[in-house]
């Protein structure tokens, strides 16, 4: 599907200032070095078991699958990987890469907070230094987030132009790389951005899919029927798909953020609903854009969803009609929530409810011999504030007042 240009068909490749050329690829050459490298493989796999936590359970979520009386629904809970969430697998395979490339400091972008959590950890770890780029109102609404990173010694760093949120986060990582190219590493968050990186994302989360496909063989001796997985950028939803691309019988869906409605631009996040082809931030897909060609604003309860652009594999795969994509609303996700909490015990991310919204519509119409496995790409404890605002408990919030009040 990739050639030899980082293109997978038309999307892809690497429009970046000429001066970024040479990192991206000596990139390119050291990741193709550690592949083949039996010792970074070997460090790599024992963090991920010593240090993350993998693998990750692959549970099925018995009360949920009675409750909707359809297919059977298993849950890959990427939620109890150290910082909570899918990013952990990226990150530890891009900071090893760092080491072996001399790089002294770390630069991120962030927008619910997961990516950039999950940086300032392994930077921690392999003593880099650390600067996260988070828009000013993630700041506001991934407040827990925050304050861990700045814990683990991170520079987290408000961008305050434009919309404030991801894609703004993501120039402006991008401009302080271009700045400090010679001892820094852009530790890049997802399946986007300048060939090598949506490759170099995809295969570290292709663990994910692996493990799927391993558990589920195990316990049901059966392929399964659905994939389905939250979408922003795309890497939880990479992971998960590409190690059965080839399965025919198996079916993806991935599920973008629908905000308010996927009527309007401007008020949601759904790049198939709306946007069309461009090239920003180094490479070619599906961007939401307004009238003159700008990005446009998006809408979203969850932060990590909120993004005008998607992976160039993804997008290649959707023309290809080998994925199917769907969208949830910011109620269909919360109400998600709501259900697998109350019904499994089991607290999603607001970003991968979407995912559990999709499932929740699409399980009962299947059969009972079909088997649907739901990417839970993070844990909720990150949205406690928006989660607050949104259910208003009225003695969390009286807590709340009494405790700020207190300080």
């Amino acid at each position: 599907m990739k050639n030899h240009s980082g293109h997978f068909g038309k999307f892809g490749g690497r429009y970046v200032p000429e001066m970024l050329i040479p990192s991206l690829e000596e990139l390119e050459k050291e990741y193709n070095r550690a592949k083949k490298d039996t010792a970074f493989q070997d460090e790599l796999h024992h963090l991920y078991e010593h240090y993350a936590g993998r693998p990750t359970p692959l549970y099925f979520a018995e009360n949920l699958t009675k409750k909707l009386g359809g297919a059977h629904i298993f849950l890959k809970n990427e939620g109890v990987n150290l910082t909570g969430a899918h990013k952990m697998n990226h990150c530890l395979g891009q900071a090893l890469l760092a080491k072996r490339m001399g790089k002294k400091r770390l630069i991120a972008e962030t927008g619910a907070g997961q990516h950039g959590l999950a940086t300032a950890t392994v930077a921690a770890k392999f003593g880099f230094t650390c600067t996260v780029y988070m828009g000013a109102i993630d700041v506001e609404r991934q407040a827990p987030n925050v304050f861990w990173m700045r814990r683990l010694g991170a520079e987290v760093v408000p961008v305050t132009f434009g919309s404030q949120t991801l894609k703004d986060a993501v120039n402006a990582a991008i401009k302080d790389w271009i700045t400090n190219v010679e001892d820094s590493y852009y530790l890049l968050g997802s399946t986007v951005g300048p060939h090598p990186y949506p490759t170099i994302v995809r295969n570290f989360q292709s663990i994910v899919g692996k493990e799927v496909r391993k558990q589920l063989m195990k316990q049901t001796g059966k392929l399964p029927d659905y994939l389905i997985a939250c979408v922003g950028g795309g890497s939880n939803a990479s992971g998960l798909f590409y190690p059965f691309l080839k399965e025919k019988s198996v079916r993806m869906i991935g599920v973008e953020a629908g905000g308010k409605g996927v009527k309007t631009v401007g008020s949601h996040a759904s790049r198939f609903h709306g946007g069309r082809v461009g090239i920003v931030e180094g490479y070619k897909s599906y961007f939401l854009q307004n009238s003159d060609g700008n990005i446009a604003h998006t809408s979203s309860i969850s932060a990590g969803l909120d993004y005008a652009g998607i992976s160039p594999e993804l997008a290649f795969l959707y023309e290809k009609k080998r994925i199917q994509f769907t969208s949830a609303t910011d109620t269909e996700a919360l109400d998600a929530f709501k259900t697998l909490t109350v019904t499994e015990g089991i607290i999603p991310a607001l970003e991968s409810a979407h995912a559990v919204a999709e499932a929740i519509k699409r399980a009962p119409k299947l059969k009972k011999n079909k088997i649907v496995v739901v990417n839970l790409s993070g844990r909720g404890d990150k949205d406690l504030f928006i989660l607050q605002q949104e259910i208003k408990d009225n003695d969390f919030t009286s807590f709340l007042k009494q405790y700020i009040k207190n300080i």
